[in-house]
């Protein structure tokens, strides 16, 4: 395996400039960048002039990460040479979100083989129902294929994602990549370093991934409760303090969803995923060294099949972290570097949803708020 990356700041680089992947003969080239780069014409015509053999596949997002670390309306070409990996492209138009579930299925249903080993999906980060597009990739799949991927970003906007494939963006588009082969090699590994406060509340009244009820009141105004000075800034200031999924045993966090948006006149609040009817909810807040830690296990996750130092890490951690983190928002990409081998190329962004098997290799699930690594070599 053979890998080659270039950044740019600001602009879109010239046909010339992308020689140093063009040398490589990759049969993958992911692209991860602002809305006004990857929802551009002129970047649909350079991709399709300079890799006319190639699967070209990226996403918008709300902040890039590569080998130079984290950047804002960068953009990030990252070129993937296999000597023996099979690779192949998907793609399913979903036009509303009660559609994800079938939108899933279909994707998997394309790319389902016997020797596929990892599917990695990029879906649009508003109007999705995360949940169910991994519950239909799932159904499409079957059980021994692994899943990970993200939604997209907007800066952070909520307003308008898109993804890309072979020249095309566009909002409501799902796609995704099929590695097969026995010399695949995939680790992956996804962690928070969130913690628990308040008390738990129960979901007394919910409507797929719109909660509408907490304990018999209004959730939106429970919410703002506790939000305190933090409600005026909804529903960006969601981010920081989402809400876990809680286990059986109430001291055990599960899940984590985001809130994506409210309804003043509903009281509701719209989430990434669904949260089960009668589950036990609690909020959560973090601190950055407790992000940082959490960035450090899902690299080691990663790590447990199989620790080449020449590896490609696909990285997608949630919007929230960087806004909290702030301007240590470096520290959780330096800590991956320093687990995954200086060696190590790493790509990826800051997503509205991270997918990925909930802990080594159990079923897959949507996340928020996570650090969610891809692992990928090849054997010799």
């Amino acid at each position: 395996m053979r890998t080659a990356q270039i950044f740019w700041k600001n602009q879109l680089p010239s046909l010339s400039e992308l020689k140093e992947l063009q040398d490589i003969n990759p049969q993958i080239v992911m692209a991860f960048g602002p809305v006004e780069r990857i929802h551009n014409q002129d970047f649909s015509a350079l991709t399709r002039a300079a890799f006319p053999q190639a699967v070209v596949v990226g996403c918008t997002t709300a902040g890039e990460i590569s080998k130079k670390g984290v950047s804002d309306n960068g953009l990030v070409l990252s070129a993937v040479h296999f000597d023996k990996v099979k690779v192949k492209a998907a793609k399913v138009h979903c036009k509303t979100m009660q559609d994800s579930r079938a939108a899933g299925e279909e994707l998997g249903r394309q790319l389902a083989g016997s020797d596929l080993k990892l599917s990695f999906v990029l879906s649009p980060g508003t109007n999705m129902n995360g949940t169910e597009l991994v519950n239909g990739l799932k159904l499409g799949l079957g059980p021994d294929c692994i899943i990970t991927g993200g939604l997209a970003g907007d800066g952070g906007a909520f307003a308008k994602t898109y993804t890309f494939l072979n020249g095309v963006a566009d909002d409501r588009q799902v796609v995704a990549i099929g590695f097969y082969g026995d010399s695949v090699r995939v680790g992956c590994g996804s962690m928070g370093g969130w913690k628990p406060f308040g008390p738990a509340r129960q979901v007394t009244r919910i409507d797929g991934n719109v909660l509408y009820e907490l304990d018999g009141e209004r959730a939106l105004d429970v919410y703002k409760r506790y939000l305190g000075p933090y409600a005026s800034g909804l529903p960006a200031a969601g981010l920081r303090f989402p809400f876990a999924i809680l286990n059986d045993n109430e001291d055990q966090t599960g899940l984590i969803r985001t809130i994506l948006g409210v309804d003043e006149q509903s009281g509701s609040l719209t989430f990434a995923g669904d949260i089960p009817l009668g589950g036990l909810v609690r909020l959560m807040h973090a601190e950055p060294d407790g992000l940082i830690a959490g960035a450090l296990g899902a690299a080691e996750l990663s790590l447990k099949t199989h620790a080449d130092p020449n590896g490609f890490g696909i990285l997608v951690s949630c919007v929230g972290r960087k806004i909290v983190m702030g301007d240590d928002i470096e520290d959780e990409i330096d800590v991956v570097k320093k687990a995954l081998g200086k060696n190590s190329v790493l790509a990826g962004f800051y997503s509205y949803g991270e997918i990925c098997p909930f802990t080594g290799f159990t079923e897959c699930k949507l996340h928020n708020q996570t650090m969610t690594i891809t692992w990928l070599s090849e054997a010799a």
